[in-house]
């Protein structure tokens, strides 16, 4: 192979079980990165993300299943057959990496445990990604991201106490522990080179949203308090006259009067009720009530240019459509394209790198697209692919 096509993970197989979201952002990312990944389906009905869009006109390839599938193979096997699990076997025998974010037991109660597995594969690596974690009251609950922002505490984070109860609408649980599940990895690996051996990683939904507020952690394990930035006196979302701001007033010397600059005010750092930092806490109601009375006279542009000459951290609240289109994100090349379809756009990767650049290899597979390919690269005999599809043990 050429060099220049030599990519981190060219030459790691990966054999993927998951679907939905946390194992397949994970996997995604190896993909990217030059692993081979087998994307291992149930027959007629694969990832349960191709059916999450039914009304969409493409299907089971609708863009849900395509943002997170690149790079990938598919092969559709019915594992309740004793010839769908030997298959499996075969295939684990000269793989590196096996990934699921089934409940926990379910991978042991299908034949697929890591201590199976690396009974024909002492390099093997089984990696987990659950709900709540593999033992403990919670570990057979059925996971999902909206009810690890419930159990881990960030629904009832709030930056102020009026606000209502809601759903976080992107899910970033799935991706921080798809993100965690892909340093559990590589951290296997590298131990792998310098061992010989594979071993058991793991990583939960629950466990990950914990880690994501180690901040506010550790403020109420060691004080006491709830602590949040967002929560801070001179820090909010402020309405404008065409649009919306958010402003930081931290992380300067006196934030309050470069903010009192900028709005045309008189430096209320100067008034002794807000000359403190608990000062500004005790009356933030008021300072924010001066706040949004002043954005409110004029665009977003306007006060952009005024916060930005005092060196204040500010931006635009947009939406996702306007940041899509941003030119920083057409600097940093975020937005890719299906190679069947350049009008079909996907994210691609937000890591940098180079040489070891992202390759864009693979389109998002149908389902059981490369069943017969993957098969008779390991080995297995034409009359033997045939028996299998002829039994429907392959689709």
């Amino acid at each position: 192979m050429h060099q220049d096509n030599v990519q981190p993970l060219t030459g790691i197989r990966v054999i993927d079980f998951s679907q939905v979201m946390l194992g397949p952002s994970a996997t995604q990312v190896l993909a990217d990165y030059g692993a081979d990944v087998i994307k291992i389906e149930r027959p007629g009905v694969g990832d349960l993300s191709r059916a999450s869009v039914p009304d969409d006109p493409d299907g089971p390839n609708n863009p849900v299943f395509r943002s997170l599938n690149r790079n990938k193979r598919s092969i559709a096997l019915d594992l309740r057959r004793e010839e769908g699990r030997e298959v499996i076997y075969e295939l684990v025998r000269t793989a590196d990496v096996v990934v699921n974010n089934f409940r926990a037991g379910v991978m042991e109660r299908m034949g697929f445990g890591y201590e199976r597995l690396a009974e024909i594969n002492p390099r093997i690596i089984c990696a987990f990604g659950t709900g709540f974690g593999m033992s403990g009251p919670l570990a057979y609950k059925g996971g999902q991201d909206i009810l690890a922002q419930a159990l881990s505490g960030v629904m009832l984070r709030k930056c102020n106490d009026d606000e209502p109860l809601t759903i976080y609408a992107t899910s970033l649980c799935d991706y921080s522990a798809g993100m965690h599940l892909v340093q559990a990895i590589l951290l296997a690996l590298l131990h792998r080179e310098r061992t010989g051996r594979g071993q058991q990683v793991s990583v939960s939904l629950f466990e990950s949203m914990l880690a994501m507020q180690m901040q506010e952690a550790a403020m109420w394990l060691q004080r006491g308090k709830d602590f949040s930035w967002g929560a801070y006196p001179l820090t909010g979302v402020f309405r404008t006259s065409d649009g919306a701001i958010v402003l930081v007033g931290a992380f300067k010397t006196n934030p309050l009067r470069d903010i009192s600059t900028a709005l045309g005010l008189p430096d209320l750092s100067q008034d002794q009720r807000y000359a403190t930092f608990q000062g500004q806490v005790a009356h933030k109601a008021e300072l924010q009530a001066m706040f949004r009375e002043r954005f409110a006279t004029n665009t977003t542009e306007h006060w952009l240019a005024r916060l930005d000459e005092q060196d204040l951290l500010c931006a635009p609240v947009l939406k996702l459509s306007d940041a899509l289109a941003h030119d920083q994100t057409k600097a940093n090349g975020t937005v890719v394209s299906l190679k069947q379809d350049d009008a079909l756009g996907l994210i691609g990767t937000p890591l940098t790198m180079h040489p070891s650049a992202f390759q864009h290899r693979y389109d998002p597979p149908d389902l059981g697209a490369h069943g017969d390919e993957v098969l008779a690269e390991a080995g297995f005999a034409g009359e033997r692919i045939a028996a299998l599809k002829a039994a429907g043990v392959l689709a």
